[in-house]
């Protein structure tokens, strides 16, 4: 095996988010229990819209309070919206011994809030040679078209690219596309992952 590329997602892989913890704000704010948050967000098109890019950060805004029934204010908004990342910093230096060796993408289905507050605190990413995020390109894993987009910006063919995700559904599909994909669970487990794609 010959690896060229290493294509890593961003949600608890680089920085992991509690979901329970942003459904529980924005449940304190707008009066609703964290399940009923939950149950009105995650059932909503808002997420997808978002995902895809078709709604900037107020948009996302105006969605959420529409679909939890409270006029959010656009401040305290953007801060409740992404109060739920914490980084995984114990994997930086791990990813960091790949520079050089291997190029480094960044695939995440992410919106256009979460993208601005999580990248510019994740130095790791200045070392990456591509970030393709799902609002950017209007495509959301696990769509082919969205693995393609990466590994023609890698310039690789499918097998010579891994990639590591926290979501088993999105890692067999990667597979499915002929890369060599990895279930990512924690730092501690994560070199041994490396070592048997040769890394």
């Amino acid at each position: 095996m010959a690896l060229r590329a290493v294509i890593f997602d961003l949600g608890n892989v680089l920085a992991f988010h509690d979901n329970a913890l942003l459904f529980r704000k924005l449940g304190e704010r707008a009066g609703l229990a964290e399940g009923e948050v939950g149950r009105r967000l995650l059932g909503d098109p808002l997420w997808d819209e978002a995902n895809r890019g078709r709604l900037d950060g107020d948009g996302i805004r105006r969605e959420v309070s529409r679909a939890l029934g409270f006029p959010f204010a656009k401040d305290e908004f953007e801060v409740l919206w992404s109060c739920h990342f914490t980084l995984n910093a114990p994997v930086f230096p791990l990813i960091e011994r790949l520079v050089g060796m291997v190029k480094l993408l960044l695939l995440s289905n992410t919106n256009v809030l979460h993208r601005d507050f999580v990248v510019p605190r994740l130095p790791i990413l200045q070392r990456f040679d591509h970030l393709l995020c799902s609002c950017d390109l209007g495509l959301i894993k696990p769509e082919p078209a969205l693995f393609q987009a990466a590994l023609a910006r890698a310039g690789c063919a499918p097998d010579e690219a891994a990639f590591f995700d926290d979501l088993p559904a999105y890692v067999q599909a990667a597979q499915a596309l002929g890369l060599h994909g990895r279930v990512f669970t924690t730092a501690d487990a994560f070199p041994e992952q490396l070592r048997s794609l040769g890394l």
